[in-house]
């Protein structure tokens, strides 16, 4: 794949457009399967700080098959830093625009990993109705602290070898869903993963996206908070803190380089 790569905050992001990464995507999902499952990665303003210090999540960025900007914050800071990603690129966004370009593709075939327990089978219901042409396959959402249980990872591989899907959407929460595909990327029975956060629960209906103003001018993050107080304040607020402290560092890394620069 011929793509323009862009080195922000220690990872690199894809410079693509929503539609450039559906076209993307849809000639994998239709292609043959395979040996490693590729897989895509959403980079918003959380992700990038957790990036500073989960090892496990660089390493799933660096091996990311796609590394999409999903949040506003990112694709501004990239502008001011002139290095322009075109456009923000969310998971939540992505994931219904694959389903939407399946009217005009073989049928396209899925599995729901994650969410609370039912809610990835109301998504089903959900997407069948609106998307004739997908169909999910199965869905299922693993019980707290799976990840460190090898019998239940087995178990979760063992259920997507059964029904062998094209895409697998991996609600899983981040750095946990991104690591999690990077560590059995070999083994997974799918064409491509893709890491969608809260995507699950918005096709469920179980959690709803802020107004498109609302994501169009950036402030989608307020809604968010003012939705989930209990679980987001305490992460926006250390964002906030460290998200400045990173554009900082990235605005005077080329300076620091420059030739006769002395500390």
């Amino acid at each position: 794949m011929n793509k323009s790569r862009i080195p922000l905050f220690g990872i690199e992001i894809d410079a693509l457009r929503m539609s450039e990464a559906v076209s993307q995507l849809n000639t994998w999902l239709h292609n043959d399967r395979p040996q490693a499952t590729r897989f895509v990665v959403t980079p918003n303003v959380d992700h990038t700080v957790l990036l500073q210090t989960s090892g496990p999540l660089r390493d799933a960025y660096k091996d990311a098959d796609l590394v999409l900007a999903d949040g506003w914050p990112v694709v501004l800071a990239s502008r001011l830093l002139g290095k322009s990603l075109p456009e923000r690129v969310t998971g939540s966004d992505l994931i219904p625009a694959l389903f939407a370009a399946s009217e005009n593709t073989p049928p396209l075939k899925a599995f729901l990993l994650g969410a609370a327990p039912g809610v990835a089978q109301r998504a089903a219901i959900n997407i069948h109705q609106k998307y004739p042409n997908v169909e999910v396959l199965s869905t299922y959402s693993p019980p707290l602290g799976f990840e460190n249980d090898p019998a239940e990872n087995n178990n979760i591989l063992a259920r997507i070898a059964e029904v062998q899907p094209d895409l697998l959407v991996i609600g899983l929460g981040a750095p946990k869903q991104e690591a999690w595909i990077h560590k059995y990327r070999d083994q997974v029975a799918a064409k491509v993963a893709i890491c969608a956060g809260a995507t699950i629960d918005f096709l469920a209906g179980e959690k709803k996206r802020a107004p498109e103003w609302l994501q169009h001018t950036g402030l989608e993050w307020a809604y968010r908070i003012g939705t989930d107080p209990k679980r987001l304040a305490a992460r926006y607020v250390k964002d906030a803190v460290v998200f400045p402290q990173l554009f900082f560092q990235e605005l005077v890394r080329p300076l620091l380089h420059r030739p006769g620069f002395s500390k």
